[in-house]
């Protein structure tokens, strides 16, 4: 009987034995899972990729168990959750979390006990550079790193390092943040330290993680750190920053490093897929393509095509802003040569997907701000679908957006670095729900490869563990794995949904009837 084999504790059979150190489960590498009887559904017949991603906040960042440790500084998620507020469920902080800074060992036991081709984290530019440059390097922080990195490979998995994943050293949002131009050179600066350091051993990076939530939640909202609304304003300028960040540091692994280190590097893009209210209404069919310009292509055109912005997202927000009585568009341009160093600064099509939504078009009547009213539409679920958390239950809606990644974007190799569920209340060991919905998924998957040809390269879920989600605090469970937030060991035990995965990878299959 391997770990991923033994029974789950209930949960107060879990604090009871909490004294107990978690360094007494062995390791296991081999699963022994039964596959007999029933129907085996190869994903691939080439090169396949399963992996898992984990936060926490950032590996070695907030929310690690080191948001202050050995050297790190401060990031805008520190600053952000001490200040309250009810901000944060609960006024929850990232302070320990997973506890990943001290307990990188345990998280290596769960990983080898999946059988992980491929684990993503996340740096923490802070933990690195404590003040965001090059000017004092925490060795500590390279340190840590190292391990992570060394460790992995020397279990045969191979890493993919986010460099930025939500958490901007403070000192740099005190001198603008992604609002001011000068983020640009900063981030580039950073980007080639970690080439410089890690590359030798890492070759796919992801130079940003989702920013387009990151530019609507921090900058025109202003739900994230650093809290301060700017509908309307606040997003475009940060987006127009965070592209044009990731297009040098592109350039940067382009021009100095990739001959070398032979790596490959992309931006993870947030996407859901959108279908029209009613089919039949052209108006919801015209809104359904515009909230898809705003939402994916914003991002992924000038990237992937010709490295600038929709038509259709620059027509509509310069009239609006027109109508407004803005002097100019409030959304930025990009000038002719920056458009060039924008084209084509991605090595393969990282998406993540956990959710759609149905589209109706809304006027915008009163010159309201904010980037769905500049768009003229609203988003909703169907009533028909399943729910957790924010989360609305939709397979077939990953295999759709797949497609339109292949038609859109000319067949790009496609690498899916999140998709997860989270766990439902009350919580359970024994997530059999969860895991239909995983097993649904995969399906799709499925069909996405073998029936529509889609080039998919890889599946990540989120999450390795039980984390610290943002503005959810610990309200919502995405992990593979329970951690008992209460208990200061915090234990890690697998759900039934780890043991599901498990079997999954070491078949790099389904069982059972599509």
């Amino acid at each position: 009987m391997t770990d991923l084999d033994k029974p789950n504790p209930t949960l107060k059979q879990l604090r009871r034995s909490s004294e107990k150190t978690s360094g007494e489960n062995e390791d296991r590498e081999e699963m022994g899972m039964d596959r007999g009887g029933s129907v085996h559904v190869k994903f691939v017949h080439r090169e396949w990729w399963m992996g898992i991603v984990q936060r926490c906040l950032q590996k070695g960042g907030t929310g690690s168990g080191g948001w202050d440790a050995d050297g790190k500084g401060p990031s805008v998620w520190d600053t952000f959750t001490h200040q309250g507020g009810e901000r944060v469920f609960k006024n929850q902080t990232g302070d320990v979390a997973c506890g990943s800074y001290t307990l990188w060992e345990e998280d290596l036991k769960c990983i080898k006990q999946l059988g992980l081709t491929h684990y993503r984290f996340s740096l923490s530019w802070s933990r690195l550079l404590p003040d965001g440059t090059t000017g004092f390097i925490n060795q500590k922080g390279v340190a840590y790193y190292n391990k992570i990195i060394d460790d992995l490979i020397a279990n045969g998995i191979t890493p993919i390092v986010t460099l930025y994943h939500f958490d901007l050293p403070q000192s740099l949002e005190d001198q603008g943040g992604w609002l001011s131009e000068a983020i640009i050179d900063s981030f580039d600066k950073y980007a080639q330290f970690c080439f410089r350091t890690f590359g030798d051993r890492v070759k796919q990076w992801l130079t940003i993680n989702e920013p387009s939530l990151l530019a609507v939640f921090a900058y025109d909202s202003g739900i994230f750190p650093p809290g301060v609304p700017r509908m309307g304003t606040g997003g475009y300028q940060a987006a127009h920053n965070l592209i044009k960040a990731h297009a040098r540091s592109w350039h940067s692994y382009d021009s100095f490093f990739r001959k070398e280190q032979k790596g490959m590097v992309s931006i993870a893009l947030f996407a859901g897929w959108l279908e029209p209210a009613d089919p039949n209404s052209l108006a919801d069919q015209e809104a359904t393509q515009r909230a898809m310009a705003f939402h994916l292509d914003f991002f992924a055109k000038p990237i992937f095509i010709d490295g600038d912005y929709p038509e259709v997202v620059k027509s509509r927000v310069a009239a609006m802003s027109k109508r407004q009585g803005y002097p100019s568009s409030r959304l930025p341009e990009f000038t002719e040569e920056e458009k060039k160093m924008i084209k084509g600064t991605a090595d393969f099509f990282a998406v993540q997907y956990y959710t759609s939504r149905i589209v109706k078009y809304k006027e915008n009547k009163d010159g309201a701000l904010g980037l769905l009213q500049d768009a003229e539409v609203e988003f909703f679920p169907d009533p028909s679908w399943e729910c957790v958390d924010w989360v609305y239950i939709v397979p077939w809606g990953i295999r759709k957006l797949l497609k339109h990644i292949r038609d859109t974007y000319n067949n790009p190799a496609i690498y899916i670095t999140e998709n997860g569920f989270p766990q439902g209340d009350p919580m359970s060991l024994e997530d059999t729900q969860r895991w239909k919905y995983f097993r649904q998924t995969l399906q799709e998957l499925f069909k996405a490869i073998q029936l529509d040809k889609v080039n998919l390269k890889m599946y990540c879920v989120w999450s390795l563990l039980d984390n610290f989600e943002w503005t959810q605090g610990y309200n919502s469970r995405f992990g593979l794995f329970h951690v008992d937030f209460e208990d200061p060991a915090r234990p890690r035990v697998p759900y039934g949904s780890a043991k599901e995965y498990a079997k999954v990878i070491r078949n790099n299959g389904l069982e059972g009837h599509l």
